[in-house]
Parts: structure tokens; C-alpha cells; sequence
């Protein structure tokens, strides 16, 4: 359905729009201006709801680009605030009229203004700072107003760069008596106050360390904006326009179009490796496992790729460019050489060459554990997002995936499943729809609506049901869109029990990518990237959109973001909550007592002294988020830290929590770890965590109840005792 109606969308948008973007052309050829009519033409016919562009909207892109531009504010002046203010209520009528003045002028200034900055911490930093002086610093920059002057200016870099440093000092100091030290304990306390800092320390020399740190730092910074080019920051102020829609309405650049899709897909084609940019070239920081890198064992974590050669051509030197065009340079099709010039972690330099594959990012797929209580055997379902490969549905996806997990499962002689949904973003609508149906017999799953459009229901109609056990669903305030599609479907059809935080994420809107090339007939520009564009609201079978609302979890426990603001109603611009008529669907029969099952685990909640800690330390963190005045002052902030240390050490009881469940892997992947000694270390960490998971636990509690209440599993008891 998703692709019929992308396919409907888009021959809309080309019919109206194919007039007036065949042959557009635009003084001096500009690209933006083009992308700029493109993108406003698709937001007003196709958005679910589209916005007025007039003085309101004006005034809201004017103030989140300057935010963006500058969020810190220790960059413009107040002085250049005041001349953009020109513009504050014009950028409708530019948007109107293609023009992008109001952009440049700030791009051209913010590019002075950072070449300024340049100095500035470099001066500051040659100086030592003064660790006695009593003051402090604000890094609530919301609230703040912009630097009057330069000197203005100037002192709040210097109290930032202060800041930075202190942190990196007293790290330092501490470290340094520690090392002095003669048989010091692992936990010995070394919070003294400046002066009674020990004479063996120089403190002169190390605070003078600590700046080159933090120097260093804003270098590779800098570094990195200089690699930025304008229509980088040109990107920024399109989707400064967009994201006046709704928060997840976003302009794809061709290259962020490409990682949204290997996102989406989990694969891509390469050599197989995460790098990262430094000063003699790409440093190689990760090697994933299963891709070229790993299986020829002839690069290793702390290779620097110096150039970079396709096969029988000349090698490009990488060292200075744009880590972004040196993976360019290194990513290829499958099947295809690449010679890399590398220097070794022991400084020697050789040229190598990997012939590119499909990378798989196993992090992004579902992964299955055993658990054992007692003489119980459980299933866990991890999944960390909906997955699709948008070009062939046929290729690995999440639904599929999950399907072949479950039948793993149950040969594994799981008497309950457990799916975790935790921090799942979402993904593919129509996987949600597939994953549902292997939990029920038949019937509506989701909602979906267009602008205007009579509501469509997406429904499982193939009537086999591959699990009829006990199901638990684990949420969490991250977990949003798909994710809250699928726990939704299984709490209105009281399938499985949702645990998890008070609420999920709460985003009810569903987007469909277009790529911009699809609407101009003849293009002179190259690839105009995409944009990812809300066109319909997802609602609940029970009718209640999961807009701003999410679903609320059967069972409530507290977590570390209990008290941190992460929703969709902590967004900018969100959609509203509506309500429709339900679909005819009826509820899972395959329980006696459901609620019974609900109402146990509530009162082990609250009874659970891990649970109470759980609160009260996500309390402590909401504390430390709130806390934005610091102190600059050594003795001050060493006090501070020390505080919070002593405060913090409370909680670490909670990672050495042991639920006593023992965990495993399927046979399958048992037998992938004689090839693959990384996904066993992977495996085994992961099992690890999951054995200190207080919410894991209880799900396998509610497993329990529940399957002392299947129906189905009593009837074949009954029958057995008969017989």
C-alpha cells in the first residue's frame, strides 16, 4: 500500500508541477533557489497538513535558524541580530518569491564571525586560567541574550573554554596523585581543594596540558566546519522551512538520502569499516563484523587510510579532505577492488587491497536469547528497528526476520516470548502489519488516514497464527511510531501485556519519501536529494491516535528517562491527537484471566526495592539535567563533582543487579561463533546486560501468570489428565 501510495503522490505532485518545473531556470542557474520552489511545492500539495506562509511562520523560521546557526550564541553579535531583524517578518514572501537573501546574509556573516571565534580561542588559551577565582558559568544558552560586544563576546568564550578545561584539569590532578601515590586503594578520594593539592603535582604544568586538550579539541572542531561547505549550511536553512511542519517532515541532501536508506536496509556495499577523520588521514575505528575488513583480517582498529586507489587506477591522496568524500572514494559495488594505503598502528605503510561486498550492520537486526527460570524455558526478541530494503521487500526485513526468530523459539521449547520494542524508533508500516499477524488469527492492526481522505485499515488476513503463547511486549519513551503500532494492536486486542515507561514516544504520523529528481522533468542540477514528508496519521484500532498520547503500558516502571522530556509532545511542531472510529476487531480469546496477570506484576512493582532505586535515581537525573550554573572556581567545582559523585554512587548498585535468569543463544548462532569470535563477544556482553535487566525479569514473571492462564495450554492439560 505504502508504494501504490508514494506512486499516487508522486503523480500528482509531476502532474501539476510538471509546467512549472520543466526547463526552470533561475539567474545565474542557482540551484538552491530551485530546490527551495521544489521543496515549498511539495510541503503545500502534499503534506497532511500544510501551513500558511505568512508573517507567524516568517517569524518562527527566522528565530530556529539563528538558533541553529548559533545555539550557544558565541558566535553572532547583538548588533547582527538586530540587522537580520530586517528579514524577521520577509522570509515568507522570499519563500514565495524563490529569493534567499535572508540566508545568505546570515551564512556570509556566520562565516566571519566564526573565522573571528578562531582567534579568539586561541588566544584565550595561550593564557592560563585563574582556578581561584570565584565565578561561575550559565549553560542554559536558551535563556540568554547575544553578546553586545565584542568583549562581551570574548568573555563568554573564555568562561566556556574555562569550563572545558577545568573538567580536563582536575581529571588530570587526580590521576597524577593517584599515580604518586604508594599503595593507594581503587577507591581512595583525591577531591582536595587547590591549595592542598600535593607540591609533587605541578600544577602549572598540568593545567597548562589541560588547555593544549582543550585546544586540540576546538582545532578538530574547527577542522570539521571548515570542511562544510555552503550548500551544507544551505541544507540547515531548508530544513529550518520544513521542520516548521512537523518535526519529521526533512530535506535529504543526495548523500543523507543514501544513510537514511542504509539505515532503513541495515546493508550497504563497501569494505566494511567505520572511520573517523584525523590530521594524517581516516582512522579506522570500528571493523564490522561478517564484512570484507573482517573476513580478510588485513586492516585492524588504528589504521590510518593515507589514499585511496580504485583497481589499476592512480590512488587519491585522502589526507585534508572531507571524511564524507574520502568514503565516497572508498565505498563501491559489490564485487569491485579498491587499493587502500594504510599506515600501520606500528607505523609502517603498505598498500592493500579489499574487494568490496554487501556489509550487513548485525546491530540492526533482530537477535534472539534463551532464557531459563527454573525448569521454565522463555524466548527474548530483540529488535531495534522496523527494518525494510525500500527497493525489494523481498530482501531481509524486520517482519521476516522476527517470523524466523519466533519458529527458532519454538523449537527451542519456549513456553513465552518476550518481544523488546525499547528505544525502537520505528521503521516500515508495512512490517508492522506482517509482524502483528503472527500473534493473532486474523484482523485490522492499524488505522491509517490522508488529508481529506476517507480512513484506510491495514489488516492480517492470513489466518495462521505462528505464536498462540504467552506474549510481552517491553516499551520504553523511546520507543515511537512502528514500535507503538505493534504494542497498540497487541493492548487492544489484549494479545500480550505491555511493560514499559508511562508512556512511549507518542509520533502517530506516518512519511513517505519522495526524491525530488521524480518531479522535474529536465534536470541540469545533478541529484536533488529527497524529502521525507508526512502524509498520513496512524490511529489504533480501538480508534485513539497514538499522536502525542503513545500507549500507555498495562504495567508501569519507572526507568532512567522517566523524568527527562523525550516525547513527541517535547518536539517542536507536532500534529495534534484525534480520535476516529474504531475498526471491528474482537479480543484475544487465549487468556482466562488476563488483568489477573497485570495486577500481580503491579504489586511486585511496587513492592520492589530495585524498582524504588530505579525512581529515585531517574529523580536524581532529571536534578542534574536542571543544574545550569556551574561554578569555575576549582574548589567549587571539585566540591560539586565530589557531591554528585557520592550521590551517584547510590545508584551503582543498580548495574550489579542479578536476576539470577540464565541466558543463551540459539543453536544457529552457537555454531556461527567458531568462525566469528566477535559476535560470541557481542553475544556474550549482551547476555550479560539482559541477566541485570529488573524489566526482563518481570516480564518473564507476567510469562509465568500468563501461561498458567492460556487457555489453550490449560485445555491440553485437562486433556492429558483425561486421557
Amino acid at each position: 500500500m505504502k508504494k501504490n501510495f508514494i506512486l499516487a503522490l508522486l503523480v500528482i505532485l509531476v502532474a501539476v508541477a510538471s509546467c512549472s518545473f520543466t526547463n526552470k531556470s533561475f539567474e545565474n542557474d542557482d540551484k538552491d533557489k530551485l530546490l527551495l520552489e521544489l521543496i515549498t511545492y511539495v510541503l503545500e500539495k502534499g503534506h497532511y497538513e500544510p501551513k500558511d506562509l505568512n508573517d507567524d511562520f516568517s517569524s518562527n523560521v527566522f528565530d530556529d535558524f539563528i538558533d541553529i546557526m548559533d545555539p550557544t550564541k558565541r558566535y553572532f553579535l547583538e548588533s547582527d541580530v538586530r540587522e537580520f531583524e530586517k528579514y524577521r517578518f520577509m522570509i515568507d514572501d522570499e519563500i514565495k518569491n524563490t529569493d534567499i537573501t535572508f540566508f545568505n546574509v546570515v551564512y556570509q556573516r556566520l562565516m566571519v564571525r566564526m573565522e573571528e571565534a578562531k582567534e579568539i580561542y586561541k588566544e584565550v588559551l595561550s593564557e592560563p586560567f585563574d582556578y581561584t577565582a570565584d565565578e561561575t558559568i550559565n549553560i542554559d544558552y536558551a535563556d540568554q541574550e547575544f553578546a553586545s560586544n565584542k568583549k562581551e563576546l570574548r568573555e563568554r568564550w573564555r568562561k566556556q573554554l574555562k569550563y572545558n578545561t577545568l573538567t580536563v584539569f582536575q581529571d588530570k590532578i587526580e590521576n597524577r596523585i593517584s599515580d604518586a601515590a604508594d599503595n593507594v586503594d581503587a577507591g581512595s578520594d583525591f577531591s582536595l581543594t587547590f591549595n592542598d593539592i600535593p607540591g609533587t603535582v605541578d600544577k602549572a604544568l598540568t593545567e597548562e596540558e589541560a588547555r593544549e586538550v582543550t585546544k586540540t579539541t576546538l582545532d578538530e572542531y574547527f577542522d570539521f566546519v571548515d570542511d562544510l561547505e555552503r550548500k551544507d549550511w544551505f541544507v540547515q536553512y531548508l530544513n529550518t522551512i520544513v521542520e516548521e511542519f512537523d518535526p519529521h517532515t526533512f530535506y535529504f541532501a543526495p548523500d543523507e538520502k543514501e544513510k537514511f536508506d542504509i539505515g532503513m536496509s541495515g546493508k550497504f556495499e563497501g569494505i566494511g569499516a567505520r572511520l573517523q577523520k584525523k590530521p594524517e588521514g581516516a582512522k579506522i575505528v570500528e571493523i564490522i563484523s561478517g564484512g570484507p575488513v573482517w573476513r580478510d583480517q588485513t586492516l585492524e582498529v588504528g589504521d590510518e587510510i593515507l589514499k585511496v586507489g580504485q583497481e589499476g587506477e592512480e590512488p587519491i591522496n585522502i589526507v585534508g579532505m572531507r571524511l564524507d568524500d574520502a568514503i565516497k572514494l572508498i565505498k563501491g559495488p559489490k564485487g569491485s577492488v579498491v587499493d587502500l594505503t594504510v599506515r600501520r598502528v606500528d607505523g609502517t605503510i603498505e598498500t592493500v587491497s579489499i574487494t568490496r561486498d554487501v556489509v550487513e550492520l548485525e546491530e540492526s537486526y533482530a537477535k534472539s536469547a534463551t532464557i531459563e527460570s527454573g525448569d521454565m524455558r522463555y524466548g527474548l526478541i530483540n529488535l531495534p528497528k522496523f527494518y525494510v530494503d525500500f527497493e525489494d521487500y523481498t530482501e531481509r526485513n524486520a517482519a521476516t526476520d522476527v517470523a524466523m526468530e519466533v519458529e527458532r523459539l519454538k523449537e527451542a521449547g519456549a513456553e513465552g516470548i518476550i518481544l523488546d520494542l525499547r528505544d525502537n524508533g520505528g521503521g516500515s508500516l508495512k512490517t508492522v502489519v506482517e509482524m502483528a499477524g503472527l500473534f493473532i488469527k486474523d484482523g485490522p492492526i492499524v488505522q491509517v488516514r490522508s488529508s481529506g481522505q476517507r480512513k484506510e485499515i491495514h489488516e492480517d488476513k492470513d489466518e495462521r497464527i505462528q505464536w498462540d503463547g504467552p506474549l510481552v511486549i517491553l516499551v520504553n519513551e523511546l520507543s515511537a511510531s512502528a514500535s507503538e503500532i505493534l504494542a497498540a494492536a497487541m493492548q487492544d486486542y489484549k494479545r500480550a501485556v505491555v511493560i514499559g515507561s508511562k508512556q512511549t514516544f507518542g509520533k502517530g504520523t506516518v512519511q513517505n519519501v519522495i526524491p525530488l529528481d521524480n518531479i522535474v522533468r529536465s534536470n541540469e542540477h545533478g541529484d536533488l536529494g529527497a524529502i521525507k514528508l508526512t502524509t498520513q496519521k496512524f490511529y489504533r484500532i480501538n480508534g485513539g491516535s497514538t499522536q502525542l498520547e503513545g500507549v500507555k503500558s498495562d504495567i508501569v516502571v519507572p526507568d532512567r528517562y522517566s523524568y527527562i522530556d523525550l516525547g513527541e509532545r517535547d518536539q517542536q511542531n507536532p500534529l495534534g491527537w484525534d480520535k476516529i472510529t474504531p475498526a471491528d476487531y474482537e479480543v484475544w480469546d487465549g487468556y482466562i484471566d488476563f488483568e489477573t496477570a497485570v495486577e500481580n506484576s503491579k504489586k511486585r512493582m511496587a513492592n520492589n526495592a530495585q524498582i524504588k532505586l530505579i525512581e529515585e535515581n531517574a529523580k536524581w537525573i532529571k536534578e542534574q539535567q536542571d543544574e545550569n550554573v556551574i561554578p569555575l572556581s576549582y574548589d567549587a567545582y571539585v566540591k560539586k563533582a565530589d557531591d554528585a559523585k557520592k550521590r551517584s554512587d547510590k545508584f551503582k548498585s543498580l548495574r550489579d543487579y542479578d536476576s539470577k535468569l540464565s541466558f543463551g543463544s540459539l543453536k544457529y548462532e552457537t555454531e556461527l561463533f567458531v568462525q566469528d569470535s566477535v559476535l560470541r563477544e557481542k553475544r556474550d556482553r549482551w547476555h550479560k546486560e539482559l541477566a541485570k535487566d529488573i524489566y526482563v525479569e518481570e516480564a518473564v514473571n507476567v510469562l509465568k501468570d500468563l501461561h498458567m492462564n492460556n487457555i489453550k495450554n490449560g485445555e491440553r492439560k485437562l486433556a492429558s489428565v483425561k486421557g
